[in-house]
């Protein structure tokens, strides 16, 4: 199985003028732990995590960095400054992330996330933007990596469920990661009712190639805009 197999697509994005207020309110509203940084182009600048928005929480006095650190940083305090205080997605971002193309196979991906010890990494097409791989798509895919594989029909099959789905249901697709093989769908993610869950299984059912559909979708939480 390749990136384009198990991806989450229709990403959630900023723009480097992006204020960081609203990249958290982004990030609780649809459930993320990180948004791709792109320009107008949707080439991927950067990546604005929960850990760069955790950085700007200020230390205690005590844990302050002593005068003697700071006379060898070489100057790194002007650049914790502006991780610390940037009000912009383009001065907190970590820039120049890595990324992967569609074809990318899943073993591969795995062992870079494992390497730069990070947790997904954006997938793109001919420079731009398409879709975004996690640590849980990369264990949903292996979960059905030694049943026969489709190929190009299986994909066919799972970008015309997230078409429907998008299209018609009113569910948001970026909450959902869609895997087939051999004609067999697996649904994973969360939806905020029991219509939206049958709306999404109803959606694959009517999708011609579709063998069998197991459906894992969960809920959102009551009061919580989103999933972790």
């Amino acid at each position: 199985m390749q990136a384009a197999d198990v991806m989450t697509p229709n990403v959630i994005t900023v723009t480097p003028e992006s204020d960081v207020g609203e990249i958290a309110s982004l990030l609780l509203e649809h459930g993320i732990s990180a948004v791709p940084v792109v320009d107008a182009d949707d080439r991927v600048l950067g990546i604005v995590s929960e850990g760069d928005l955790m950085s700007r929480i200020e230390p205690e006095e005590d844990e302050r960095r002593s005068w003697w650190l700071k006379l060898f940083s070489g100057g790194g305090d002007a650049v914790d400054y502006v991780k610390t205080h940037g009000r912009k997605a383009g001065q907190i971002m970590t820039p120049n992330p890595l990324t992967v193309g569609e074809d990318e196979p899943l073993h591969h991906i795995a062992s870079l996330l494992e390497k730069r010890r990070i947790k997904r990494v954006p997938v793109v097409r001919d420079g731009k933007l398409v879709g975004i791989v996690s640590r849980s798509n990369l264990l949903r895919g292996f979960s059905v990596a030694r049943q026969p594989a489709g190929g190009d029909d299986d994909r066919a099959i799972r970008d015309a469920i997230l078409k429907e789905v998008d299209e018609n249901t009113g569910v948001m697709v970026d909450r959902l990661n869609v895997i087939v093989a051999d004609g067999k769908v697996q649904l994973w993610g969360l939806v905020e009712s029991k219509e939206q869950r049958w709306a999404v299984q109803v959606a694959a059912e009517n999708i011609d190639g579709v063998k069998e559909i197991e459906n894992n979708l969960g809920f959102v939480p009551r009061g919580v805009g989103g999933y972790a």
